[in-house]
């Protein structure tokens, strides 16, 4: 699922059914065998339930307990099999060596903040396996290194940052740690001039979402409850409450001051995830309920003060139908970001002196752009807009002024980090062709440029472009789809072209350039992404068209765009592949068991194959809100429809699908791709391979390390050149 903004991990999936019946079994892992022709079968144990009159069949249950024994040994067993196959593969040792020197010559910077005249910022340089912590105590000064998660690294297993955040002043950076890519994080603190780390440590802290308070003594931040082996799975990400730590203190007693249970004032459910900000330009706290995965939010303030008191006594401010997905403050004013009767968004204020959500006023009125984006710098208000698929910035000054910024000709907008208390902006811009850049906006010369965090890669891209096309969806819809190519590429449908979708949250695939594509385009490959319904492209009508019982747009779209394709004559069927990561494996499920036709090979990345089940996994819960729950007629209705496990049927010839999992995935639990792996192995008949490939050190892919990006995208993409037919990627027979 994804990773948002804030909180982080607005990420999960859940469903509760009360059983019909059920025969749940343990799977029988056979051992790999030396010579073994194919992955080891999954035993088949059918579990039936009936949904308001309509029988469901779930023939591999037993292998949502992964922790058993016999269904470990059998997962094991897939991944043995599906290692040995990939590396069997001729052209796969060359692949990987070109993916490898494109990735380590690169640098690759994310998460820019500047406080206290500082600027912090996550950078993978140049033969770094991980992204480290680094700090340039002022404009061009020299970088330092504060973290670095490589020197952590014990028994095979790596740890990565999950986020961190400086003090107001800058003297302190609290930073969230965790192993083996879970993000399962532990607050840490050091010292930004000398690097000491200091003795708090905070587990629990998976969300994190640290606000530190005046004073730098002490922040607020979010921690999950203790769970216990009498509690469900379920329970993991549920009930989190908000508390503040002061350095030095046992977290074990700090003080709880918002989350479930804090007041019967507060209505927070099981499934809620809390928050609480503060912004050095304002005198008021916010407390924030996010509803799951859902985008509008539930909002509470109390002035600064009153934090003071044995009690907060939290006053509402927004609620969800207010529709506010964002919001941000400047002393006594309030910006509300809201698609209320507005799809593609308005930005409005109001005076928390004396709020009037409901009769604010306009300040950023809506367009046919959709905005992403408003946040407070000292001089202003920042706003990134989507205008065409292209990240735009404007700036609106307090006294109502907006202008355009820009970024560059050809350049998208994709990210902009401000500072309340600094003035100007860090810009983020990007293009699907050439290097990544963080620029810097002088508010007052009105200038923008580069503050070489981001050194140019070193890499000519000169001889490939992007194209942006649309396809006509089954309804007629038309379905933006951007197109990296070789300049000068004969359109005579035989290109390898791989195919890449989403669509869901809300969450737009933004332009971004990845170097390791390189190794594919150079082979006059073509790499496509599809902007289909149920993202955000066109803001919240777009969203809500590929939104539960909708979300066939989702799956047509897609196959709408590998159809434009083919017609334009970039690739044929045999030439042709599909993905979808985490939620988008509701889309290439959904693409390759309704058009089987259509390509010789599909990845389904870490994916959600098994709608029906995803509630009964530990990050389930949030995610109700996304796509619905089987405890309602529609929301089963919606969810079995999407549940490509359910749509595989024996004796289909399915093209060449390699299913990833990462053991320690918090977001998507390893029995979504496991049982769809099983399924499709026992019902294909088209003789082509379905591989299921586990990391054993490795979560959803945020936390992985740069040598593991490599090696899976040299996997797959390896495997999707056999499928093809690429005769220096055809295993001996």
């Amino acid at each position: 699922m994804p990773s948002s903004e804030l909180p982080q991990a607005r990420t999960a999936l859940s469903f509760h059914i009360a059983l019909a019946s059920a025969v749940i079994a343990a799977c029988v892992a056979p051992s790999l065998s030396r010579g073994q022709s194919g992955p080891p079968p999954a035993e088949r144990h059918d579990v039936t339930e009936v949904f308001y009159g309509q029988s469901i069949t779930d023939p591999y249950r037993g292998l949502e307990n992964w922790h058993d024994a016999k269904v470990a040994q059998w997962l094991k067993a897939q991944d043995d099999y599906t290692r040995s196959t990939l590396t069997g593969i001729p052209g796969r040792e060359k692949f990987l060596a070109r993916v490898k020197a494109l990735d380590t010559a690169s640098t690759r910077v994310r998460g820019t903040q500047v406080w206290g005249g500082k600027t912090f910022y996550l950078k993978a340089d140049v033969g770094a396996d991980n992204v480290k912590l680094y700090v340039q105590d002022s404009t061009g000064a020299k970088e330092r290194l504060l973290v670095d998660p490589e020197l952590l690294t014990k028994d095979g297993v790596h740890y990565s940052i999950d986020y961190f955040q400086p003090s107001l002043d800058g003297a302190l950076v609290a930073y969230g740690i965790s192993p083996g890519g879970s993000e399962n994080s532990v607050i840490r603190v050091l010292e930004t001039a000398s690097g000491k780390v200091l003795p708090d440590a905070i587990d629990r802290a998976r969300f994190g979402a640290i606000g530190w308070l005046p004073g730098n003594k002490s922040f607020v931040y979010n921690r999950l409850q203790k769970v216990t082996p009498d509690m469900p799975k379920t329970a993991f990400e549920q009930r989190s409450r908000v508390y503040i730590h002061q350095l030095g203190d046992d977290p074990d007693h700090d003080r709880f001051i918002f989350g479930y249970g804090y007041s019967p004032d507060v209505k927070i459910d099981d499934n809620d995830l809390s928050f609480v900000t503060f912004s050095p330009a304002s005198p008021y706290f916010f407390g924030l309920v996010a509803h799951g995965t859902q985008n509008e939010l539930t909002a509470y303030y109390v002035p600064f003060d009153q934090l003071k008191s044995s009690v907060v006594a939290w006053k509402k401010l927004v609620d969800v139908d207010d529709a506010v997905i964002r919001y941000d403050v400047y002393k006594d004013d309030i910006y509300l970001l809201t698609h209320k009767n507005k799809p593609r968004y308005e930005v409005v204020r109001t005076s928390l002196k004396d709020p009037e959500v409901a009769h604010a006023t306009v300040v950023v009125p809506a367009s046919e752009v959709v905005i992403q984006e408003a946040d407070v710098a000292a001089d202003g208000i920042y706003i990134r807009d989507l205008d065409g698929g292209i990240g735009r910035m404007r700036r609106l000054s307090f006294d109502g002024r907006i202008e355009p910024i820009p970024a560059g000709e050809g350049k998208s907008v994709a990210d902009i980090s401000v500072t309340p208390t600094e003035a100007g902006a860090l810009v983020h811009v990007v293009s699907w062709t050439t290097s990544p850049l963080w620029m810097k906006y002088d508010a007052k010369q009105k200038t923008v440029s580069d503050t070489g965090i981001q050194p140019p890669l070193p890499i000519d891209t000169s001889a490939y472009e992007s194209v942006e096309v649309k396809a006509k969806s089954d309804d007629g819809t038309m379905i933006p789809l951007s197109i990296i190519r070789p300049k000068n590429l004969k359109l005579d449908g035989n290109h390898p072209t791989h195919l890449v979708g989403y669509g869901a949250y809300g969450i737009s695939y933004d332009a971004y350039f990845d170097p390791v594509w390189l190794a594919w385009l150079e082979r006059g490959g073509v790499i496509a992404f599809a902007h289909v319904r149920g993202g955000g492209e066109y803001g919240e009508e777009w969203y809500r068209a590929g939104y539960k019982l909708t979300k066939q747009h989702t799956i047509d779209d897609f196959i709408a765009s590998a159809q434009y394709l083919i017609a334009n004559k970039y690739t044929s069927p045999h030439r042709l592949s599909g993905e979808g990561t985490s939620a988008g494996g509701i889309l290439i499920g959904g693409a390759i068991t309704q058009r089987p036709d259509l390509f010789a090979g599909a990845l389904i990345r870490v994916g959600c194959s098994n709608a029906l089940r995803m509630e009964f996994t530990p990050n389930g819960p949030p995610n109700i809100s996304e796509f619905g729950t089987v405890t309602t007629p529609d929301g089963f209705k919606g969810l079995y429809a999407m549940d490509a496990y359910q749509h595989v049927k024996n004796g289909t010839a399915y093209p060449g699908v390699l299913l990833t999992a990462g053991i320690n995935d918090p977001r998507v639990d390893p029995s979504q791709p496991a049982k769809m792996a099983a399924r499709l192995q026992a019902s294909t008949s088209s003789k082509k391979p379905i591989l299921l490939r586990v990391d054993y050190d490795a979560g959803h892919g945020m936390g992985s390390t740069r040598s593991q990006h490599d090696l899976e995208f040299a996997d797959e993409m390896s495997f999707l050149l056999w499928q093809f037919g690429e005769a220096d990627f055809q295993p001996a027979r």
